[in-house]
């Protein structure tokens, strides 16, 4: 049975037992404990956490998943993926564990000719958790099981939460059993290879607290509503349902690996060191087209850092396969043609996937480079002092800066006859995964305390948001809160965060900045300077109470600053066409990667794997933009389904969470974006849009940024100003002032140049008067001066060489000192008498560079440094001297 089927046939089978189809969610939520979706259930933790009501009694998805705490070990195993599809079904306080368990059974026996997997269920086992008497009982009464094949286990393996305090509760796991030729007998207690886990029913009952039921502490409640959430793994069951041996083996998977077979000219399963090398391009091939697709591209940090490490390792694989030509966009469209059945915006947007693997593959091939001479500067050194391991910190170095793996570099060390310290390499990566565990655990600090908000959700329910038509609104105060906690009142003076049941005030979100503006009510006033919405279906309005006392169940006016509303809205609204304009020149890999909506200014990030945007595409789109604003197009909003918004042609912002109603922004026949954002009725509202800059701000992702209206207007008003003025100063036209100042700024180059060469034969010139006066220091002729200021580096290391060759075959030193704008250079050279006689140039630097405020070194026969104390130079003369007669 083929992946795309199996997955059909579940969500077929719970739609029919009437539950809600949910698509899958983007692999990027706004979620500060992830940084990639990992289960089934994350998309619906707004309903288990009760921050939102459940618009559904229970669902299915089919969820796409990345898992990158094991990263290291794909390909070394059979078991580990990042990437894989996790089928599940849902109850929030509908059914439990009857329902989950029946639902469950009959999906997995049924024959797959009445459309179920058809699992032989003798040879199905069950796990429960310790004390869960309940659950093995509905196993042996729904499904017949005998208890030898129903095994009991503890919190660790069949207890499931968050790892942070809220719901979880006992769960019951669905095994097959292989076969013995996978292992020994006895359940999957004693042998997880042979016996398979295919499927997890958590049943949600509980609240854990600080300590989780996981470790044997006992939960601090229940939950009001038990909720069901199961987890199916796709591949799994196309593993078994295949008949092959692993997941790298089966319909979806073997394609790259294929792929990669007639690239190398080498055989998956000939070689079990090549094998890992395979899997590793299968498995990250397949997570980094899925993450890209989602809108992530290659960075440094979060996930950016790490779709740079899946897609590098790539590649990497594939050199040591022997392949030396490109490969990125060739596996990516193999999981395009595979993938997009089940995910087709892998099709439709495979221009801009495949142009940022391409741009990264480009990129790493010159790290590799780089990397490779770090490396064999290494290999040179070690083998120079004599050693034949290669130290554990230039490993980690080659790792860490250049993205070396281990395995590449033990790879090259082999070959140049070397070791490598494997152990002082694993420990220098353990410490920076305790750094990386470390950081995350604190950013499970995302889902705190919102007690007080989620009292006011359910108490009140959602905020009715009135912005798009009113900026006025009489309202009543629903809930206050201070400090986090729930109040009936707040007196002037107060920090508040007022929840009205409407309000005319938009929270920010989507790049759009807060409304601010004033809440009155009958005594007390409260000014709003930021609006937000912590809870799912809450508009919180931040603020202070400046006179009277606001008080719950207050009848008020709610009032938006009108003034910075509309800036704010002309600035989404260029926005959108900023972006329609970038896509239409530069193709739909220029999709958006980041706004900021702000009074009079907006800033609009973007993919564009091909690097800056050419000035004149900048001044095309400029143009295009305002020719939209001088048509005054109809600026038209509207509610419709995904389906079709899809299909007539909306843009969608890649790690948003969108409904099955979705609100639709058009501005003319240019721009069509999913957008809950406030906006302009006509485009002539914005006045005039000015692009003032286009930046990099990470690999693949450039910046513009611009401003609008009256903003745009001072802009163009104070460079006229200044034009006026440089026009006036140079006695020219404007349009002849970039040749005029050029022509300027090069003579001023040219004397720059000059003069340095002038001041350089000044200097130089007097190396015969420095060498007349040398001092005799113990038999040393010494030459302990200050030149002139302004005396560059290169040219006091010239003067320095020059004087010492004037000292002849004399043992001689030679210390120049030249101060420049509050700061010291010197420099140190020694004759080759001198140096026999012991006195080297990087030693004697350290004896004066304190009395300057400074340190330096290099070689015996040539020093130099820098202090930033030129009233110290006498005194570092005095030292040099000293120093010299010492020796």
């Amino acid at each position: 049975m083929q992946t795309h089927e199996i997955a059909r046939r579940f969500t077929q089978h719970f739609v029919d037992a009437g539950h809600t189809r949910v698509p899958s969610a983007s692999l990027i939520l706004d979620d500060p404990t992830l940084l990639f979706v990992n289960a089934g259930m994350v998309q619906f933790k707004p309903y288990f956490l009760g921050e939102a009501p459940p618009p559904y009694p229970r669902a299915t998805s089919i969820q796409k998943c990345v898992r990158t705490g094991d990263i290291d070990e794909v390909g070394r195993t059979t078991r580990h993926n990042t990437f894989f599809q996790m089928a599940g079904n849902f109850s929030f306080g509908d059914y439990f564990k009857a329902g989950a368990i029946e639902h469950a059974w009959n999906l997995v026996t049924s024959s797959q000719d009445a459309g179920g997997y058809g699992f032989d269920p003798d040879r199905l086992w069950v796990t429960v958790y310790l004390d869960d008497d309940e659950a093995a009982d509905l196993w042996r009464r729904i499904a017949g099981l005998p208890d030898e094949r129903i095994q009991r286990r503890s919190g660790k393996d069949n207890y499931w939460d968050m790892g942070v305090p809220g719901p979880g509760g006992p769960c019951s796991e669905i095994y097959y059993d292989r076969g013995p030729e996978h292992g020994r007998d006895g359940g999957p207690e004693a042998d997880e290879d042979r016996y398979l886990e295919i499927w997890n029913l958590v049943f949600m009952q509980d609240v854990r607290g600080e300590l989780s039921p996981k470790e044997g502490h006992p939960p601090v409640g229940e939950l009001p509503r038990k909720n069901i959430d199961t987890g199916l793994g796709i591949e799994r069951v196309a593993t078994l349902l295949q008949g092959v041996g692993n997941v790298y083996e089966t319909d979806l998977v073997r394609p790259v690996i294929s792929r990669a077979e007639e690239f190398s000219g080498r055989r998956y399963g000939a070689d079990p060191v090549d094998d890992v090398r395979f899997r590793v391009i299968a498995d990250h091939a397949r997570s980094g087209v899925m993450i890209i697709g989602d809108g992530v591209t290659p960075g440094n940090e979060g996930r950016g850092y790490v779709l740079r490490r899946l897609l590098r390792r790539i590649v990497r694989s594939s050199r040591l396969l022997g392949v030396n030509e490109p490969v990125l966009q060739s596996f990516a469209e193999v999981v395009r043609d595979e993938m997009s059945p089940s995910y087709p915006e892998l099709a439709t947007d495979f221009e801009r996937i495949s142009a940022i693997v391409r741009a990264e593959e480009d990129a790493f091939l010159q790290t590799l480079t780089a990397g490779s001479r770090i490396f064999d500067t290494a290999v040179a050194a070690t083998k120079q002092a004599g050693g034949a391991q290669l130290a554990g910190d230039k490993a980690f170095q080659l790792h860490d800066t250049y993205g070396f793996p281990i395995d590449l570099t033990l790879e090259m060390a082999s070959e140049a006859g070397l070791a490598v310290d494997e152990q002082g390499f694993r420990t220098l990566m353990e410490e920076q995964r305790t750094r990386a565990k470390a950081d995350a655990k604190a950013r499970k600090t995302g889902h705190g305390d919102m007690g007080a908000y989620r009292a006011v959700l359910d108490t009140a329910g959602d905020t009715e948001f009135l912005g798009y038509t009113d900026l006025t609104s009489e309202s009543r105060i629903v809930g206050l809160v201070v400090d986090g906690v729930g109040v009936p009142a707040a007196g002037a003076g107060t920090a508040v965060e007022v929840v009205l049941d409407r309000t005319p005030f938009y929270a920010e979100g989507g790049g759009q900045q807060a409304d601010a503006g004033v809440i009155r009510g009958d005594g007390f006033t409260v000014a709003v300077d930021d609006v937000q919405s912590p809870v799912t279906g809450l508009v919180v309005h931040r603020g202070r109470v400046t006179d009277g006392e606001a008080t719950v169940d207050a009848v008020v006016s709610a009032e938006v600053d009108t003034g910075r509303r509309g800036a704010v809205s002309r600035s989404h609204s260029a926005t959108h066409l900023v972006h329609a304009g970038m896509r239409k020149h530069l193709g739909d890999a220029a999709a958006q990667a980041g706004s900021l909506n702000a009074p009079g200014r907006l800033r609009f990030d973007f993919t564009s794997p091909a690097g800056a945007v050419p000035v004149s595409v900048l001044d095309e789109v400029e143009d295009e933009v305002n020719a939209v604003l001088q048509d005054d197009e109809e600026v038209r909003a509207f509610v419709t389904t995904q389906d079709e918004a899809r299909r007539i042609g909306a843009m969608a912002l890649f790690g948003e969470k969108y409904g099955d109603q979705v609100r639709v922004v058009e501005i003319g026949d240019y721009s069509r974006e999913l957008c809950g954002g406030t906006h302009v009725h006509r485009s002539g509202q914005l006045g005039l849009v000015k692009l003032l800059s286009e930046s990099s701000i990470g690999s693949g992702v450039r910046r513009v940024e611009a401003l609008v209206g009256i903003d745009a207007f001072r802009y163009l008003a104070r460079e006229h100003v200044l034009v006026s003025q440089l026009a006036e100063q140079f006695k020219a036209r404007p349009e002849e002032l970039p040749e005029r100042i050029g022509g300027v700024v090069e003579r001023l180059r040219l004397a720059e140049r000059e003069l340095e060469k002038v001041r350089a034969d000044a200097v130089l010139s007097s190396a015969g008067a420095l060498a007349d006066g040398a001092d005799d220091v113990g038999g040393v002729a010494v030459v302990a001066a200050a030149v002139p200021e302004g005396v560059s580096g290169n040219d006091l290391r010239a003067l320095a060489s020059d004087v010492r060759g004037r000292l002849g075959a004399r043992p001689g030193v030679v210390a120049l000192f030249s101060a420049t704008d509050g700061k010291v250079s010197f420099v140190v050279a020694t004759t080759s008498a001198a140096r026999d006689r012991g006195l080297a140039a990087g030693k004697l630097v350290p004896a004066f560079a304190p009395a300057v405020g400074g340190r330096g070194g290099g070689k015996p026969d040539l020093a130099q440094g820098g202090g930033s104390d030129p009233s110290g130079v006498p005194a570092a003369l005095d030292a040099l001297r000293r120093a010299v007669a010492a020796a």
